[in-house]
C-alpha cells in the first residue's frame, strides 16, 4: 500500500483538515508525491512573477490547495495526471468534499470531462470548492 515520505507529510500538516483527510484517503489507493501546499504571499509573488501562478489570491495562502504528483513523478505524463484527478475527484465527491481541479477550471462539477476551452492546465493543482 502507498504512503507519503517526509516531503508529503510535511506538506499535508499545513492543510486545510478536508484536505489532509481526503489525501490521507486518496494514498489508501493511489501513490501520489505532495510538492506544495500552504505558501507565503512572497512565495506566491515569486511564482506569478515566474509565470507559474496566475494570481495573488491564491487558496495556497490559506491551506485549502495543494499540488501534487502520480509517483513517481513524470511530468511529460499528462495522462497519469488525468487518472489520478479522477480518483481524487471521485474521493472527495464520496465524502462529500467540494474540490476544484487545475485541469478542468472551467467546470463547475466535481465529476466532469475537461474543458476544450481550457486555457491554463495546471494538471497537479487541487483546491476546495468553497
Amino acid at each position: 500500500m502507498p504512503k507519503f515520505g517526509t516531503k508529503s507529510k510535511r506538506v499535508l500538516g499545513g492543510l486545510n483538515e478536508d484536505l489532509q483527510e481526503l489525501l490521507s484517503e486518496v494514498i489508501k489507493y493511489v501513490d501520489i508525491s505532495l510538492i506544495e501546499g500552504i505558501r507565503s504571499l512572497d512565495r506566491q509573488k515569486e511564482l506569478k512573477k515566474l509565470g507559474s501562478a496566475k494570481t495573488l489570491k491564491s487558496k495556497h495562502l490559506t491551506g485549502d490547495a495543494v499540488d501534487l504528483a502520480p509517483y513517481p513523478i513524470d511530468w511529460d505524463d499528462e495522462k497519469r495526471f488525468i487518472y489520478v484527478s479522477g480518483i481524487i475527484k471521485g474521493i472527495a465527491y464520496q465524502m462529500g468534499i467540494p474540490l476544484r481541479w487545475g485541469g478542468d477550471w472551467n467546470v463547475d462539477t466535481l465529476l466532469s470531462n475537461r474543458d476544450s476551452e481550457q486555457t491554463f492546465d495546471d494538471l497537479n493543482h487541487f483546491e476546495l470548492g468553497y
